[in-house]
């Protein structure tokens, strides 16, 4: 089955619902809360998983975990055809934890946490020397309500 094929239906939103709160849920834990069995649940997850719609398991940390990170959001303007060239430059940046096309002023919105002030300069030097990125916008992220 190919990931741009599959449209989950209303069991498998209810199931990344619950993921997306508890992604270390036991396939009985999901059962239970959803009201299926167990290898329905696990059915599921396989099809998710096989089809692209979940793409893994991931660790949310509080947000106040390490106060002393940076994080920002960067807007970049990108010249003529070359997007997919500075997406692919843009994902080898550790720092840039997530990264969104767009429309209107800004082709690119990418979300920036880095371990000090020095890495940040040099991450924001890193993202401006990729051919194809003709101007950037960045707001630092000053506390989170």
């Amino acid at each position: 089955m190919e990931a741009g094929k599959y449209i989950p239906d209303e069991l498998d939103r209810r199931i990344i619902a619950h993921l997306r709160v508890d992604g270390r849920a036991s396939l009985s834990k999901l059962s239970e809360a959803l009201g299926v069995a167990r290898g329905t649940v696990q059915n599921r997850l396989d099809r998710l998983m096989a089809t692209g719609t979940l793409l893994g398991f991931t660790v949310r940390v509080r947000e106040d975990y390490d106060a002393q990170t940076v994080q920002a959001i960067m807007m970049i303007e990108v010249v003529g055809k070359s997007t997919n060239q500075v997406i692919r430059r843009l994902r080898g940046l550790p720092e840039i934890v997530s990264l969104h096309t767009t429309n209107g002023n800004w082709d690119l919105v990418a979300t920036i946490r880095a371990a000090s002030l020095a890495d940040f300069d040099r991450v924001l030097r890193e993202v401006r020397m990729i051919d194809g990125v003709s101007n950037s916008e960045t707001s630092l992220l000053l506390s989170s309500t």
